[in-house]
């Protein structure tokens, strides 16, 4: 063993270096700006919550208020506190878009370029069952490009698809109002159906069961606890509002109650379910996701 003392300064500059870096303390860790966060600025003392946010001159400050709701600016960076241990703040990351919804519960396309209207139609019994439909499911038939007419009443049925000439390529989806066993309705659309002989598989029927689409609407949405009870053969909408006490004699008397039931509708949860299968099933239908 050498007897020769070791020379402090001896070290090279690669020595030095390397302990110099394995002394440096590790970077402070980032983290996200976030309202309601509590930071404190050690070069100032201050220490406050995060309150808001907002670029200046292109540069994103932060404000903190003190216990004394007192407010001052912080640019982003290091040399914060945040629960007593040194970070670095940053910009929160940008947020993903949400997804919008449309009425009817499906997803909403939108930027799409408006679709050529198909020639497969659906049908309802009036004016009114075609406004809810619109009102409910219009963003799913515009994207696919199905028009929605009234046929007021299903008397000629029968004539009406004969008139069409339903093919593959050109289908029927029919709503029918209080299409049950034994009814009037399910007696003309079994006729209908056979007048048309092959071409019958080209049309989708279905119904629902109440005696107008007006019942269809969930009844708290009107602060009703039920729809009122009218007789078979008394004029429903006349009959409800008589018995709602709100005026009933004119059409225009129906025309402003029946905008004020449908102002209160915002969404498929407000109707009975009962309504949302067979409409969504025509949809399908027409669009030929669905073959019959």
């Amino acid at each position: 063993m050498s007897n020769q003392p070791i020379d402090p300064y001896a070290w090279g500059a690669q020595d030095l270096n390397a302990s110099a870096r394995s002394h440096r303390p590790a970077p402070a860790p980032t983290v996200e700006l976030k309202r309601g966060m509590l930071l404190e600025d050690p070069a100032s003392g201050w220490v406050g919550e995060v309150v808001s946010a907002e670029r200046i001159g292109g540069v994103l400050y932060f404000t903190l208020e003190d216990a004394k709701l007192r407010r001052k600016k912080f640019p982003l960076g290091p040399g914060y506190l945040l629960e007593g241990q040194p970070v670095e703040i940053i910009a929160p990351a940008p947020r993903k878009a949400a997804k919008q919804v449309s009425r009817s519960g499906s997803y909403a396309v939108t930027n799409s370029p408006a679709r050529v209207a198909r020639a497969s139609r659906i049908w309802v019994e009036g004016l009114h069952d075609a406004e809810l439909v619109e009102k409910i499911w219009g963003h799913d038939l515009r994207v696919e490009g199905v028009a929605v007419e009234p046929l007021h009443g299903i008397d000629d049925l029968a004539g009406a698809l004969r008139a069409f000439e339903p093919t593959d390529n050109a289908r029927i989806g029919v709503l029918v109002d209080h299409l049950v066993p034994g009814t009037k309705e399910e007696r003309i659309v079994r006729e209908a159906l056979a007048s048309l002989g092959p071409a019958a598989r080209h049309v989708k029927v279905v119904g629902h069961p109440f005696i107008d689409i007006w019942q269809a609407i969930k009844p708290e949405k009107l602060g009703l606890k039920a729809w009122p009870q009218v007789p078979r053969g008394e004029d429903f909408k006349k009959g409800t509002l008589a018995r709602l006490q709100q005026p009933h004699e004119t059409q225009e008397d129906i025309a402003r109650a029946w905008q004020l039931i449908l102002s209160r509708v915002d969404s498929y949860k407000d109707l009975q379910p009962s309504l949302l299968g067979p409409v969504e099933s025509l949809i399908d239908f027409v669009t030929g996701m669905v073959d019959e």
